[in-house]
């Protein structure tokens, strides 16, 4: 999934906070589904990988997740925020495995408990 990642993180579109994301989501069934981090000048307009990957997965009928794979290129891992948990609330259950990794090959799996105990914030973008 790793070498995915790698290659779909070159499609973020990143000009503002300069953090490239990308990610997969995996249904119960064994399908992916991929988004990256799209910014925008308007920042309430900017879309996280995380919730393009949901969105792409849900537009196509999918409805069960088993894992969700994200990698970022900055220097330490980074958590879904707070908007990302919230659609991971919506379609996500408790069994779900959260794979969250950086580009230099840092990487940590987390359960949904544990995943919904993390905080994304200005400190990430440094």
């Amino acid at each position: 999934m790793k070498e995915k990642l790698t290659e779909l993180i070159k499609n973020s579109y990143a000009p503002y906070s300069g953090v490239h994301f990308a990610c997969i989501v995996e249904t119960k069934e064994g399908k992916l589904y991929e988004g990256v981090n799209i910014e925008n000048a308007s920042y309430g307009g900017t879309i996280c990988a995380e919730r393009n990957a949901i969105n792409n997965a849900v537009s196509n009928g999918e409805r069960e997740f088993a894992s969700l794979y994200l990698m970022t290129d900055a220097n330490h891992l980074c958590m879904p925020c707070h908007i990302c948990k919230q659609s991971i609330l919506e379609f996500f259950d408790s069994s779900t495995l959260f794979n969250i990794m950086n580009i230099n090959g840092e990487s940590k799996i987390y359960t949904f408990k544990e995943i919904m105990n993390t905080t994304f914030s200005k400190e990430d973008l440094k």
